[in-house]
């Protein structure tokens, strides 16, 4: 079967460098190339893990509340600052 694919400049000049050195037609090579990948087995996923820390209980009369305020109030103001320097 006949079919038309786009390759990458580099890439189809190292197939060309490859079947070139091997001594074998372009199109047996890219067969072979094309065949090699599809019979790997697919790699193993392994999630992503983060180690996570206990930083303790949070003191009696802290209010998270309001620690979350003052934070986003201060990611505003970082902002805005960002924007009058004009990043």
């Amino acid at each position: 079967m006949r079919t038309t694919i786009d390759l990458d400049e580099a890439l189809l000049q190292r197939l060309r460098d490859t079947a070139h050195r091997e001594g074998v037609p372009f199109k047996a090579l890219l067969h072979r190339v094309i065949l090699r990948g599809l019979e790997m087995p697919p790699q193993a996923q392994v999630p992503y893990c983060t180690p996570s820390y206990s930083m303790g209980q949070v003191r009696e009369g802290i209010d998270l509340v309001k620690a979350r305020w003052i934070a986003d109030d201060l990611e505003d103001e970082e902002i805005i600052r960002k924007m009058a320097e004009g990043r």
